[in-house]
């Protein structure tokens, strides 16, 4: 891919910054595996900075943000590994082998991954394969987009008048197909759901949690393309959520709880555009707080 490249003066705050914060060296050998952050590159971390500009190989996904590859230093090869449901791809067991290979060779390898790289991201098949191997590796956590995707929208994952408990799903297994989860202790034991790669079986999961005592009419969103310029919420409800996400293939966050609610008040980035509608009233169902 073509890219431009940031200049020596900006490439020398960036390593003035990693001294002044003491960040580890990127040793040869070594393969760090980085998340990226929801889309929005201002969400990568100090650390997450320091290693895609320090890198001989980056091997990025298809939600990485590809403004961050413009930090990377001359000559580093960019490879993109990206896996998108329902399209060809890399395959998970080559991208692990040649996470391997390339550290064997003595390079610097980064594994570059939206969100963070331990939440449905696949990082742990990755640091199992190079554990076995013996190679060494760092793991440089990422925002995730259940919870900097949804403040992005105004919906925060928990608040003390909705809920204690926050539950992170994934939509579909390596299948493709809905996993086999016990879809009634969720329905009970979660009063937020937060449901990632769920958009094509979202009418499912909504029917599952509704046969299992969810309120039809519960508060539900679709967040596409969270925390980035195009960016969109779409608040429904729970019995609406199948029709709510179907229609695009774009990457979306569903949520299901009260806390959805809470975006007519905590929606700052429609605040930023002008949106002048004021506040809307709320109905919150409040939790008893014990603290």
């Amino acid at each position: 891919m073509s890219r431009d490249l940031i200049n020596a003066a900006e490439r020398a705050a960036i390593q003035r910054l990693a001294d002044i914060l003491a960040l580890p060296v990127f040793e040869r050998g070594w393969v760090w595996l980085a998340g990226a952050g929801p889309g929005d590159p201002g969400l990568i971390t100090a650390l997450g900075l320091h290693a895609i500009s320090s890198s001989d190989i980056i091997l990025y996904d298809a939600l990485v943000n590809e403004a961050l590859l413009k930090l990377a230093r001359p000559g580093a090869e960019l490879i993109f590994a990206g896996k998108r449901a329902g399209k060809q791809s890399c395959k998970q067991s080559d991208i692990s082998h040649m996470l391997v290979s390339v550290a064997r060779k003595g390079m610097r390898v980064l594994r570059l991954k939206g969100g963070d790289p331990f939440v449905f991201g696949r990082g742990a098949e990755e640091a199992l394969t190079l554990a076995r191997a013996g190679v060494p590796f760092r793991v440089v956590p990422g925002v995730t987009a259940g919870i900097g995707g949804l403040a992005y929208a105004g919906i925060p994952a928990t608040h003390r008048d909705t809920n204690h408990v926050v539950t992170f799903v994934t939509g579909h297994g390596a299948d493709g197909k809905l996993p086999d989860i016990d879809w009634t202790s969720i329905a009970h034991g979660s009063p937020t759901i937060v449901l990632y790669m769920a958009r094509k079986h979202a009418g499912e999961i909504a029917e599952k949690l509704i046969s299992a005592g969810r309120d039809a009419g519960e508060a539900a969103a679709v967040v596409s393309n969270a925390s980035c310029s195009d960016q969109t919420v779409h608040v429904t409800t729970l019995s609406q959520l199948g029709v709510a996400s179907a229609g695009s293939a774009t990457p979306a966050i569903l949520v299901i709880g009260e806390s959805v609610k809470l975006r007519a008040r905590l929606d700052w980035i429609g605040a930023l555009a002008g949106n002048t509608r004021g506040p809307e009233p709320l109905q919150l169902v409040q939790v008893n707080d014990a603290g």
